[in-house]
Formats: structure tokens, C-alpha cells, sequence
């Protein structure tokens, strides 16, 4: 609960769930006003509790691609409802 209590936490999974295997730089676009340190950091804390996975391809320039583990993917599905509902409850 304490990770995903962060902010941009449960977003950015859903994000990558939405998208599907993402680089950087697209989920960047879709959060616009997260700052690069905040957006690396917690894509890291994200790998490391194995709800995205980051394949990282030998390649010039360099690649990386974050994608749902199969327990990011249930949690996603979870999410996404109360996501909705915290949407709903900001534009009424």
C-alpha cells in the first residue's frame, strides 16, 4: 500500500496497461507535468515490486521498455474502476 499510495503510483500502471509495452518517453507524454525524477523513480519502485517488468534492448540508442507483470496486470484491472470513479468525482 505504501507504493502505491505515491503519487502517480496506480496511474502509471494502468497507464502501461493501457498502452501495453511502453518506452519512457510515451508514458512521459502521458503524464505532462510529472518531472523526469519523480516519473524515473517510480517506474523504478514499480520493477522492483514486480508489477512492471523492464527489458532493456542492446541497441544504439539505447531502448528500454516497461511492460505489466502478470501481478501488475490483476492489479490494474482493480484500479482501474476506482479511477474512474476518482475522474467522475473531480469533473461533477
Amino acid at each position: 500500500m505504501e507504493l502505491l499510495s505515491r503519487r502517480y503510483a496506480m496511474q502509471l500502471i494502468c497507464a502501461v496497461g493501457a498502452i501495453g509495452p511502453v518506452r519512457y518517453n510515451e508514458v512521459e507524454g502521458a503524464f505532462g507535468d510529472v518531472s523526469s525524477s519523480t516519473l524515473s523513480s517510480r517506474l523504478d519502485e514499480l520493477v522492483e515490486a514486480e508489477y512492471l517488468s523492464r527489458e532493456r534492448y542492446a541497441e544504439i540508442p539505447p531502448r528500454v521498455e516497461y511492460e505489466l507483470t502478470d501481478t501488475g496486470e490483476e492489479l490494474c484491472h482493480r484500479l482501474e474502476p476506482l479511477l474512474e470513479w476518482v475522474e467522475d468525482q473531480e469533473t461533477t
